[in-house]
């Protein structure tokens, strides 16, 4: 789960600490075994602006990887189903993803390498090609909501049991759990968390009850789509077959993006007229997460979004 919010210098200082021996040189050593030639870290660019974990991109000046780094106990599983949400959007939807390398242990964590790809500069057709390849993920449907295995959104575990009806998943996989955490983690106020109680008991009758489960990226901001001269890259899904309008209004949760994007979703599948209606209901959780993860700077966009539906 990422956002492209700004994190700390000290926090983007750390990524770059991480890359200090012995770390340094457990990467060079399985990048070296990958390329089955020496390979050796000559340039860095630090990523973690935009991501939830330290992260970089690694060089020897010709070939690339991106390497993301966690502390979680718990942080070889996350990986392990990241990369099995990529493969499940590759295989099923089509979807271009990058490939990954390796998940490997190093001192005091856990290292998730893969191939970096090489971003342009988002064109108008850029955009709408964020837009078509979200509706690719959307063609693939489900009899039940949810997915057959668990997984994680970011760094919070992602309860996926199976239900047949989506107000019912929406309020007791996502919201309710959401909820706890985040006023486990203390920067919920107790007058907003009674909000989110009411607003949880109105989520039948705010739904558009007509609902095919969809496949979902899960966690589709715009830092979760890479533009390349390749076509467009999904990255860091969170999958589930969940209701459609929950990326469509991830899209944008956190940076505005250009018409384009729902221009080119809706050439290949329709958008509810009112969508727009929804869109900050279907926020709610992602503000949730972001407040228990990241601290109160995030109460203003969830108070927002709770005063329409209140």
């Amino acid at each position: 789960m990422k956002n492209g919010r700004n994190i700390e210098l000290s926090n983007r200082m750390e990524t770059i600490q991480l890359l200090n021996n012995p770390i340094r040189t457990r990467i060079e050593e399985v990048i070296s075994a990958y390329r089955k030639r020496e390979w050796k870290i000559r340039s860095t660019t630090d990523m973690t602006e935009f991501a939830c974990h330290h992260c970089a991109i690694l060089s020897d000046d010709s070939f690339a990887v991106f390497a993301k780094y966690s502390e979680a106990k718990d942080a070889s599983k996350q990986f392990e189903i990241e990369i099995a949400g990529l493969k499940y959007l590759s295989k099923n939807a089509g979807v271009s993803i990058p490939e990954p390398i390796d998940i490997i242990q190093v001192e005091s964590g856990t290292l998730f390498i893969m191939k970096a790809l090489k971003a342009i500069k988002r064109s108008p057709l850029a955009w709408r090609q964020i837009g078509k390849t979200l509706a690719r993920i959307h063609k693939i449907k489900s009899d039940s909501f949810g997915f057959p295995k668990n997984g994680f959104a970011g760094p919070l575990f992602q309860d996926n049991t199976l239900t047949k009806d989506w107000s019912t998943f929406y309020q007791e996989r996502r919201l309710c759990p959401r909820l706890k955490i985040a006023t486990n983690s203390g920067n919920l106020p107790s007058s907003i968390a009674s909000q989110v109680e009411k607003l949880i008991q109105r989520v039948p009758e705010l739904c558009n009850s007509d609902i095919t489960p969809t496949l979902l990226h899960g966690d589709a901001q715009q830092n979760n789509f890479i533009s390349t001269e390749e076509g467009t890259f999904a990255i860091d899904p969170a999958v589930y077959f969940g209701n459609s309008e929950i990326d469509l209004a991830l899209i944008d949760c956190w940076q505005t993006v250009p018409d384009d994007v729902l221009e080119g979703y809706n050439e290949e599948l329709p958008i509810d007229p009112d969508f727009g209606e929804r869109r900050n209901l279907w926020r709610i959780s992602m503000y949730l997460a972001a407040v228990a993860i990241e601290g109160p700077l995030h109460l203003n966009r969830l108070k927002n979004a709770l005063q329409g539906y209140l």
